[in-house]
Protein backbone atom coordinates (compact mmCIF):
# COMPACT_ATOMS: atom_id res chain seq x y z
CA UNK A 1 0.00 0.00 0.00
CA UNK A 2 1.28 3.55 -0.78
CA UNK A 3 0.82 6.03 1.66
CA UNK A 4 1.89 9.86 1.99
CA UNK A 5 3.08 10.31 5.14
CA UNK A 6 4.80 13.42 7.43
CA UNK A 7 8.30 13.65 7.82
CA UNK A 8 7.56 13.17 11.51
CA UNK A 9 6.21 9.68 10.88
CA UNK A 10 9.35 8.10 9.14
CA UNK A 11 10.82 5.37 11.57
CA UNK A 12 13.85 3.17 10.61
CA UNK A 13 12.14 -0.24 8.50
CA UNK A 14 10.27 2.20 6.28
CA UNK A 15 10.61 1.56 2.68
CA UNK A 16 10.73 5.46 1.52
CA UNK A 17 9.19 5.57 -2.24
CA UNK A 18 9.30 9.00 -2.94
CA UNK A 19 10.33 12.12 -1.79
CA UNK A 20 7.50 15.10 -2.16
CA UNK A 21 8.98 18.18 -3.64
CA UNK A 22 12.21 19.21 -5.51
CA UNK A 23 15.27 16.84 -6.14
CA UNK A 24 17.26 19.96 -4.78
CA UNK A 25 15.28 19.46 -1.90
CA UNK A 26 16.47 16.72 0.11
CA UNK A 27 20.13 15.31 0.38
CA UNK A 28 19.60 11.38 -1.03
CA UNK A 29 20.76 10.53 -4.82
CA UNK A 30 17.77 7.82 -4.95
CA UNK A 31 14.20 8.26 -4.08
CA UNK A 32 13.54 4.74 -3.26
CA UNK A 33 15.07 2.67 -0.29
CA UNK A 34 14.74 1.21 3.07
CA UNK A 35 15.64 3.49 6.17
CA UNK A 36 18.13 1.81 7.57
CA UNK A 37 19.91 4.39 9.28
CA UNK A 38 18.65 7.09 12.10
CA UNK A 39 20.94 9.38 10.57
CA UNK A 40 18.90 9.34 7.71
CA UNK A 41 15.61 10.62 9.00
CA UNK A 42 17.37 13.14 10.72
CA UNK A 43 18.81 14.47 7.39
CA UNK A 44 15.50 14.20 6.11
CA UNK A 45 14.13 16.40 8.97
CA UNK A 46 16.62 18.89 8.91
CA UNK A 47 15.94 19.35 5.12
CA UNK A 48 12.60 21.31 3.39
CA UNK A 49 11.10 18.29 2.51
CA UNK A 50 7.70 17.79 4.38
CA UNK A 51 5.54 14.90 3.13
CA UNK A 52 7.02 11.51 1.49
CA UNK A 53 5.25 8.29 0.16
CA UNK A 54 5.83 5.12 1.52
CA UNK A 55 5.45 1.51 0.25
CA UNK A 56 3.95 -0.31 3.22
CA UNK A 57 4.12 -3.61 1.08
CA UNK A 58 8.32 -3.32 0.98
CA UNK A 59 8.79 -2.00 4.99
CA UNK A 60 7.38 -0.99 7.77
CA UNK A 61 4.13 0.59 7.78
CA UNK A 62 2.18 3.22 9.92
CA UNK A 63 1.05 2.68 13.53
CA UNK A 64 -2.56 2.08 12.96
CA UNK A 65 -3.93 4.83 15.17
CA UNK A 66 -1.90 7.37 13.20
CA UNK A 67 -3.36 8.90 9.71
CA UNK A 68 -1.83 9.10 6.61
CA UNK A 69 -2.01 11.69 4.30
CA UNK A 70 -3.45 9.96 1.29
CA UNK A 71 -3.22 6.95 0.22
CA UNK A 72 -2.59 5.41 -3.09
CA UNK A 73 -3.26 1.99 -5.21
CA UNK A 74 -1.14 2.19 -7.54
CA UNK A 75 2.56 3.60 -8.66
CA UNK A 76 0.78 5.44 -11.70
CA UNK A 77 -0.89 7.64 -9.21
CA UNK A 78 2.14 8.87 -7.05
CA UNK A 79 3.97 9.71 -10.27
CA UNK A 80 1.00 11.68 -11.57
CA UNK A 81 0.87 13.85 -8.61
CA UNK A 82 4.31 14.43 -8.01
CA UNK A 83 4.96 15.20 -12.12
CA UNK A 84 1.87 17.72 -11.57
CA UNK A 85 3.27 19.14 -8.08
CA UNK A 86 6.76 19.84 -9.98
CA UNK A 87 5.16 21.35 -13.25
CA UNK A 88 3.03 23.74 -10.79
CA UNK A 89 6.15 24.76 -8.83
CA UNK A 90 8.66 25.10 -11.69
CA UNK A 91 9.88 28.58 -12.48
CA UNK A 92 11.59 29.71 -15.95
CA UNK A 93 11.21 33.46 -16.38
CA UNK A 94 14.11 34.65 -18.31
CA UNK A 95 16.48 35.60 -15.26
CA UNK A 96 19.89 37.83 -16.06
CA UNK A 97 23.27 35.79 -15.45
CA UNK A 98 23.62 37.75 -12.66
CA UNK A 99 20.47 36.36 -10.42
CA UNK A 100 20.67 32.93 -12.26
CA UNK A 101 24.31 32.21 -10.98
CA UNK A 102 23.34 31.21 -7.25
CA UNK A 103 20.85 28.71 -8.08
CA UNK A 104 23.41 27.71 -11.13
CA UNK A 105 25.66 26.89 -8.30
CA UNK A 106 23.31 25.30 -5.83
CA UNK A 107 22.79 22.83 -9.11
CA UNK A 108 25.94 22.19 -9.75
CA UNK A 109 27.36 20.98 -6.29
CA UNK A 110 23.92 18.62 -5.88
CA UNK A 111 24.60 17.52 -9.71
CA UNK A 112 28.43 16.98 -8.95
CA UNK A 113 27.48 14.50 -5.47
CA UNK A 114 24.80 12.94 -7.52
CA UNK A 115 26.41 11.62 -10.68
CA UNK A 116 29.36 10.87 -8.53
CA UNK A 117 27.20 8.78 -6.74
CA UNK A 118 25.42 7.24 -9.94
CA UNK A 119 28.84 6.19 -10.97
CA UNK A 120 29.84 4.77 -7.73
CA UNK A 121 26.62 2.86 -7.91
CA UNK A 122 27.45 1.49 -11.48
CA UNK A 123 30.61 0.29 -10.31
CA UNK A 124 29.14 -1.68 -7.69
CA UNK A 125 26.71 -3.62 -10.26
CA UNK A 126 23.66 -1.56 -9.17
CA UNK A 127 21.55 -0.76 -11.73
CA UNK A 128 21.20 2.86 -12.48
CA UNK A 129 18.21 5.11 -11.31
CA UNK A 130 16.23 6.69 -14.07
CA UNK A 131 14.26 8.19 -12.62
CA UNK A 132 16.23 10.26 -10.10
CA UNK A 133 18.51 11.40 -13.34
CA UNK A 134 15.21 13.08 -15.46
CA UNK A 135 14.70 14.96 -11.84
CA UNK A 136 17.98 16.48 -12.15
CA UNK A 137 17.55 16.98 -15.51
CA UNK A 138 14.33 18.79 -14.94
CA UNK A 139 16.44 21.20 -12.36
CA UNK A 140 18.98 21.79 -15.00
CA UNK A 141 16.37 22.06 -18.21
CA UNK A 142 14.40 24.97 -15.65
CA UNK A 143 17.91 26.71 -14.89
CA UNK A 144 18.87 26.96 -18.89
CA UNK A 145 15.74 28.35 -19.81
CA UNK A 146 15.86 30.70 -17.16
CA UNK A 147 19.50 31.91 -18.06
CA UNK A 148 21.94 29.40 -20.27
CA UNK A 149 24.48 31.55 -20.07
CA UNK A 150 24.99 30.85 -16.09
CA UNK A 151 24.88 27.26 -15.62
CA UNK A 152 26.95 26.21 -18.88
CA UNK A 153 29.44 28.81 -18.17
CA UNK A 154 29.56 27.54 -14.27
CA UNK A 155 29.97 23.91 -15.01
CA UNK A 156 33.01 24.40 -17.36
CA UNK A 157 34.91 25.32 -13.63
CA UNK A 158 35.23 22.37 -12.70
CA UNK A 159 38.48 20.51 -12.02
CA UNK A 160 40.68 17.90 -13.75
CA UNK A 161 39.63 15.59 -10.98
CA UNK A 162 35.50 16.32 -11.33
CA UNK A 163 36.08 15.72 -15.02
CA UNK A 164 34.36 12.36 -14.93
CA UNK A 165 31.33 13.66 -12.84
CA UNK A 166 30.82 17.02 -14.24
CA UNK A 167 31.29 16.53 -18.07
CA UNK A 168 27.85 14.47 -17.83
CA UNK A 169 26.50 17.37 -16.06
CA UNK A 170 27.90 19.99 -19.28
CA UNK A 171 26.90 17.62 -21.82
CA UNK A 172 23.65 17.41 -20.20
CA UNK A 173 23.06 21.13 -20.23
CA UNK A 174 24.73 21.94 -23.64
CA UNK A 175 22.19 19.25 -25.01
CA UNK A 176 19.88 21.34 -23.33
CA UNK A 177 20.75 24.62 -24.90
CA UNK A 178 21.19 23.00 -28.24
CA UNK A 179 17.75 21.37 -28.12
CA UNK A 180 16.13 24.66 -27.45
CA UNK A 181 17.98 26.23 -30.56
CA UNK A 182 17.33 23.96 -32.87
CA UNK A 183 13.50 24.16 -31.73
CA UNK A 184 12.36 20.39 -30.57
CA UNK A 185 9.86 19.57 -28.08
CA UNK A 186 10.54 20.12 -24.88
CA UNK A 187 9.73 16.81 -23.64
CA UNK A 188 12.18 15.68 -26.14
CA UNK A 189 14.76 18.12 -25.27
CA UNK A 190 14.23 16.68 -22.04
CA UNK A 191 14.73 12.82 -23.27
CA UNK A 192 18.25 14.60 -24.51
CA UNK A 193 19.25 15.74 -21.31
CA UNK A 194 18.88 12.76 -19.73
CA UNK A 195 21.36 11.47 -22.56
CA UNK A 196 23.69 14.07 -21.81
CA UNK A 197 23.67 12.71 -18.12
CA UNK A 198 24.59 9.32 -19.49
CA UNK A 199 26.23 9.72 -22.17
CA UNK A 200 29.54 8.63 -20.59
CA UNK A 201 28.00 6.36 -17.95
CA UNK A 202 30.03 3.14 -19.22
CA UNK A 203 33.31 4.72 -18.33
CA UNK A 204 31.84 3.65 -14.82
CA UNK A 205 33.46 0.12 -16.30
CA UNK A 206 37.12 1.76 -17.55
CA UNK A 207 40.17 0.86 -14.79
CA UNK A 208 40.42 4.12 -13.09
CA UNK A 209 44.18 3.77 -14.28
CA UNK A 210 42.87 4.45 -17.67
CA UNK A 211 40.34 6.99 -17.20
CA UNK A 212 43.24 8.90 -14.86
CA UNK A 213 46.22 8.78 -16.49
CA UNK A 214 47.76 11.43 -17.14
CA UNK A 215 49.46 10.50 -20.34
CA UNK A 216 47.98 9.72 -23.86
CA UNK A 217 46.73 6.53 -23.54
CA UNK A 218 48.18 3.28 -24.99
CA UNK A 219 46.29 1.72 -28.34
CA UNK A 220 45.72 -1.24 -25.95
CA UNK A 221 44.17 1.05 -23.46
CA UNK A 222 42.59 3.18 -25.77
CA UNK A 223 40.71 -0.29 -27.13
CA UNK A 224 39.45 -0.43 -23.95
CA UNK A 225 38.36 3.35 -23.85
CA UNK A 226 36.97 3.17 -26.80
CA UNK A 227 34.25 0.27 -25.31
CA UNK A 228 32.48 2.55 -22.94
CA UNK A 229 29.43 3.65 -25.31
CA UNK A 230 28.44 -0.12 -25.26
CA UNK A 231 29.22 -0.64 -22.00
CA UNK A 232 26.91 2.37 -20.83
CA UNK A 233 24.28 0.76 -23.00
CA UNK A 234 24.25 -2.33 -21.17
CA UNK A 235 24.33 -0.50 -17.76
CA UNK A 236 20.85 1.49 -18.80
CA UNK A 237 19.50 -1.63 -20.01
CA UNK A 238 19.11 -2.85 -16.68
CA UNK A 239 17.41 0.39 -15.38
CA UNK A 240 13.50 0.93 -16.16
CA UNK A 241 12.31 3.66 -18.32
CA UNK A 242 15.06 4.54 -20.43
CA UNK A 243 14.24 6.05 -23.78
CA UNK A 244 15.72 4.81 -27.01
CA UNK A 245 17.18 8.68 -27.66
CA UNK A 246 19.27 7.93 -24.40
CA UNK A 247 20.18 4.61 -25.88
CA UNK A 248 21.18 6.25 -29.09
CA UNK A 249 22.58 8.78 -27.92
CA UNK A 250 25.43 7.00 -25.39
CA UNK A 251 25.85 4.29 -27.87
CA UNK A 252 26.86 6.68 -30.80
CA UNK A 253 27.92 9.83 -29.61
CA UNK A 254 31.64 9.30 -30.45
CA UNK A 255 31.07 9.00 -34.02
CA UNK A 256 31.75 11.40 -36.91
CA UNK A 257 30.44 12.28 -40.01
CA UNK A 258 33.08 10.88 -41.68
CA UNK A 259 32.95 7.28 -40.56
CA UNK A 260 35.99 7.76 -38.71
CA UNK A 261 34.55 7.25 -35.52
CA UNK A 262 33.01 4.63 -33.15
CA UNK A 263 31.98 2.13 -32.26
CA UNK A 264 30.22 1.77 -35.71
CA UNK A 265 32.13 3.48 -37.99
CA UNK A 266 29.00 5.24 -38.92
CA UNK A 267 29.13 7.92 -41.57
CA UNK A 268 26.92 11.28 -41.81
CA UNK A 269 23.39 9.88 -42.71
CA UNK A 270 23.62 6.74 -40.78
CA UNK A 271 24.10 9.10 -37.31
CA UNK A 272 21.16 10.34 -35.91
CA UNK A 273 20.40 13.89 -35.20
CA UNK A 274 20.65 13.14 -31.70
CA UNK A 275 23.76 11.61 -32.13
CA UNK A 276 25.50 14.10 -33.61
CA UNK A 277 24.11 16.55 -30.71
CA UNK A 278 25.44 14.44 -28.56
CA UNK A 279 29.08 14.70 -30.51
CA UNK A 280 29.59 18.12 -30.64
CA UNK A 281 28.48 18.85 -27.09
CA UNK A 282 31.00 15.91 -25.97
CA UNK A 283 33.93 17.16 -27.73
CA UNK A 284 33.01 20.94 -26.61
CA UNK A 285 33.47 20.58 -23.44
CA UNK A 286 36.01 18.27 -22.97
CA UNK A 287 38.70 20.19 -24.68
CA UNK A 288 37.36 23.39 -23.02
CA UNK A 289 37.85 21.69 -19.58
CA UNK A 290 40.90 20.91 -17.68
CA UNK A 291 41.75 17.40 -18.15
CA UNK A 292 44.71 15.34 -16.11
CA UNK A 293 47.05 15.55 -19.23
CA UNK A 294 45.77 18.54 -20.75
CA UNK A 295 44.98 22.22 -19.99
CA UNK A 296 41.06 23.48 -21.50
CA UNK A 297 41.16 25.82 -23.98
CA UNK A 298 38.91 28.68 -23.53
CA UNK A 299 35.68 28.42 -24.91
CA UNK A 300 36.39 30.74 -28.12
CA UNK A 301 39.32 29.07 -29.15
CA UNK A 302 37.68 25.73 -28.24
CA UNK A 303 34.73 26.46 -30.82
CA UNK A 304 37.62 28.30 -33.39
CA UNK A 305 39.24 24.11 -33.28
CA UNK A 306 35.71 22.44 -33.57
CA UNK A 307 35.01 24.72 -36.92
CA UNK A 308 38.39 23.65 -38.27
CA UNK A 309 37.16 19.85 -37.62
CA UNK A 310 33.94 20.35 -38.43
CA UNK A 311 33.83 19.19 -42.00
CA UNK A 312 34.94 15.75 -41.41
CA UNK A 313 33.69 15.80 -37.50
CA UNK A 314 30.65 17.11 -36.86
CA UNK A 315 27.21 17.89 -38.95
CA UNK A 316 27.48 21.48 -40.15
CA UNK A 317 23.70 22.22 -39.22
CA UNK A 318 24.34 21.20 -35.94
CA UNK A 319 27.74 22.51 -35.47
CA UNK A 320 25.98 26.22 -36.16
CA UNK A 321 23.57 26.01 -33.89
CA UNK A 322 25.59 24.85 -31.11
CA UNK A 323 27.37 28.05 -32.09
CA UNK A 324 24.46 30.36 -32.18
CA UNK A 325 23.44 28.71 -28.35
CA UNK A 326 26.90 29.65 -27.00
CA UNK A 327 27.29 32.76 -28.60
CA UNK A 328 30.54 33.53 -31.23
CA UNK A 329 32.06 34.99 -28.26
CA UNK A 330 30.82 32.62 -25.25
CA UNK A 331 31.07 33.13 -21.74
CA UNK A 332 34.57 32.96 -20.72
CA UNK A 333 36.44 34.05 -23.84
CA UNK A 334 38.98 36.75 -23.46
CA UNK A 335 38.67 39.67 -26.13
CA UNK A 336 40.48 42.38 -27.38
CA UNK A 337 38.48 45.81 -28.12
CA UNK A 338 39.07 48.87 -30.50
CA UNK A 339 40.20 50.66 -27.58
CA UNK A 340 43.19 48.22 -26.99
CA UNK A 341 41.50 47.03 -24.06
CA UNK A 342 41.38 43.60 -22.74
CA UNK A 343 38.07 42.16 -21.66
CA UNK A 344 36.22 38.58 -20.88
CA UNK A 345 32.93 37.94 -21.75
CA UNK A 346 30.29 37.71 -19.00
CA UNK A 347 26.81 37.34 -20.77
CA UNK A 348 25.21 36.92 -23.86
CA UNK A 349 23.45 39.91 -25.86
CA UNK A 350 19.93 39.77 -26.76
CA UNK A 351 20.70 41.72 -29.83
CA UNK A 352 23.49 40.05 -31.31
CA UNK A 353 25.67 37.32 -31.28
CA UNK A 354 28.47 40.31 -31.88
CA UNK A 355 27.58 42.76 -28.86
CA UNK A 356 28.07 40.72 -25.72
CA UNK A 357 28.85 42.40 -22.24
CA UNK A 358 32.27 42.62 -20.80
CA UNK A 359 34.54 42.95 -18.11
CA UNK A 360 37.48 45.03 -19.30
CA UNK A 361 40.64 44.81 -16.99
CA UNK A 362 43.83 45.35 -19.13
CA UNK A 363 45.11 47.83 -21.37
CA UNK A 364 47.50 46.60 -24.00
CA UNK A 365 48.62 50.16 -24.84
CA UNK A 366 49.91 50.78 -21.12
CA UNK A 367 50.68 47.02 -20.77
CA UNK A 368 49.03 47.55 -17.20
CA UNK A 369 45.82 46.22 -15.31
CA UNK A 370 43.11 48.60 -15.08
CA UNK A 371 40.06 49.15 -13.03
CA UNK A 372 37.43 46.79 -14.05
CA UNK A 373 34.65 48.26 -15.89
CA UNK A 374 31.28 46.54 -17.80
CA UNK A 375 30.61 47.42 -20.66
CA UNK A 376 27.62 46.75 -22.93
CA UNK A 377 28.42 46.59 -26.28
CA UNK A 378 24.71 46.78 -27.17
CA UNK A 379 24.21 49.25 -25.77
CA UNK A 380 22.99 52.44 -27.26
CA UNK A 381 26.45 54.83 -28.28
CA UNK A 382 28.79 52.14 -27.18
CA UNK A 383 31.48 52.67 -29.84
CA UNK A 384 33.69 49.51 -28.65
CA UNK A 385 33.71 47.03 -30.96
CA UNK A 386 35.61 43.72 -30.35
CA UNK A 387 38.77 43.10 -32.57
CA UNK A 388 39.86 39.75 -31.99
CA UNK A 389 40.07 37.16 -29.35
CA UNK A 390 42.94 36.18 -27.68
CA UNK A 391 44.62 33.22 -26.10
CA UNK A 392 44.58 33.80 -22.35
CA UNK A 393 47.85 31.54 -22.28
CA UNK A 394 49.58 34.31 -23.86
CA UNK A 395 48.73 36.65 -21.04
CA UNK A 396 49.51 34.70 -17.70
CA UNK A 397 46.56 36.21 -16.06
CA UNK A 398 46.26 34.10 -13.01
CA UNK A 399 42.79 35.13 -11.80
CA UNK A 400 41.31 34.96 -15.09
CA UNK A 401 38.30 32.48 -13.94
CA UNK A 402 37.39 34.79 -11.32
CA UNK A 403 37.42 38.07 -13.19
CA UNK A 404 34.60 36.40 -15.28
CA UNK A 405 32.85 34.60 -12.82
CA UNK A 406 32.49 37.12 -10.21
CA UNK A 407 31.32 39.55 -12.67
CA UNK A 408 28.75 37.51 -13.24
CA UNK A 409 27.57 37.87 -9.91
CA UNK A 410 27.99 41.67 -8.86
Amino acid sequence: MLKKISVKQLTVGMYLKEFCGSWMEHPFWRNSFVITDPKDIERILASSIREVWIDSAQGLDIQPDEPAISVAETEAQVEAELIAAVQEARNVTPVSTQTEMAQAAKICAQAKQAVTSMFQEARMGKAVDAGNARKLVEEILDSVTRNSDALISLVRLKTADDYTYMHSVAVCALMIALGRQLKLDEELIRKLGVAGLFHDLGKAMIPLEILNKPDKLSDEEFAIMKTHPEEGCRLLRESHGVDEVVFDVVRHHHEKTNGTGYPKGFKDSEISLYAKMGAVCDVYDAIASNRPYKAGWDPAESLRKMAEWANGHFDQTVFQAFVKSLGIYPVGSLVRLTSGRLGVIVSQSSKSLLTPRIKVFFSTRSNARIRPDLIDLSAPGCLEKIVSREDPANWNFPDFNELWSTAMTS
